[in-house]
């Protein structure tokens, strides 16, 4: 069975010390892409969707979209629901299959986040789905969601109380990564990941993975970075991969669609397969 539980593929990841790609794909065309690169890597992969993608493509067609290109894949592949901290949108996507959810409840207070996590899980457990949980803001604006200021980070005993207190699957600490772009190459507090994963040996969600170097991201899946996320990367790929195609269709005056994404399909593959090499997750599935 290729799709398989959140927490699987997560916790193999862990114990082995390789990370697995999470990328937010934003219609048909990346979804594909995507996994036929899992699926000549030998990958396992995560594919992710954000609220504004769920929007827009609709809940039914997304799913449709997943159950299809899933069905007969032999790589093991997990479908999330990335920062949503809607609890009536968790709920129908829960209910209607997704293999995982990210509760974004970063913007309340401690205490409800985690009175709320608690209650997320506990649906989520119906459906046999997994949590990813998160007390500070990740620092960037992706798909609406998420800020450009830097939240106040917790401590360690504050994220170390919360993982024991509501069971979570997977943690998302703050450890100046950030969405989007960056302006210039991060500090990263690899640190904090190494004292959760030393306390609680739980799978840390890296985000804001675009931008980081090799070595970061080698070291950081080292202490235990089993999910990593790619979005703007894929983002930024199928822009300029589709704009440096109607350039070429425009100087020969030739509009071929199909062709065009045959194009930028061969580039989003080279883009995850790349992703796969760095995270040591080639062959592994």
């Amino acid at each position: 069975m290729p799709v398989v539980p959140f927490k699987e593929i997560l916790q193999d990841a862990f114990n082995k010390r390789y990370g697995v790609a999470a990328f937010n794909v934003i219609n048909d065309l990346t979804m594909k892409a995507v996994i036929n690169a899992a699926e000549i890597a030998n990958s396992p992969v995560i594919i992710q969707v954000s609220v504004k993608t769920v929007n827009a493509i609709g809940i039914d067609t997304l799913f449709a979209m997943w159950t299809e290109m899933s069905r007969q894949v032999k790589i093991p592949l997990s479908l999330h629901l990335d920062h949503c901290p809607d609890r009536k949108l968790i709920s129908q996507c829960l209910k209607k299959g997704w293999g995982s959810v990210l509760f974004d409840a970063s913007a309340m207070t401690l205490d409800e986040n985690r009175r709320q996590c608690i209650q997320v899980i506990t649906e989520a457990r119906l459906y046999g789905a997994g949590v990813e949980g998160e007390i500070d803001g990740i620092k960037g604006i992706e798909d609406g969601m998420g800020s450009d200021t830097d939240s106040e980070h917790k401590s360690l005993e504050a994220s170390l109380d919360f993982i024991r207190s509501t069971g979570i699957d997977c943690f998302a600490p703050a450890i100046g990564n950030a969405h989007g772009v960056y302006a210039e190459s991060p500090q990263l507090d690899t640190q904090l990941v190494s004292d959760i994963t030393t306390s609680i040996p739980i799978p840390i969600a890296l985000h804001g993975g675009t931008g980081l170097s090799e070595e970061q991201f080698k070291n950081l899946i080292s202490f235990g970075c089993a999910k990593v996320n790619i979005s703007t990367a894929l983002k930024i790929t199928f822009m300029q991969s589709n704009l440096a195609f109607l350039r070429q269709a425009e100087t020969n005056n030739k509009w071929d669609p199909l062709s065009q994404f045959n194009y930028v399909s061969n580039d989003l593959e080279k883009m995850a397969t790349d992703y796969f090499q760095i995270f040591g997750s080639v062959g592994r599935a």
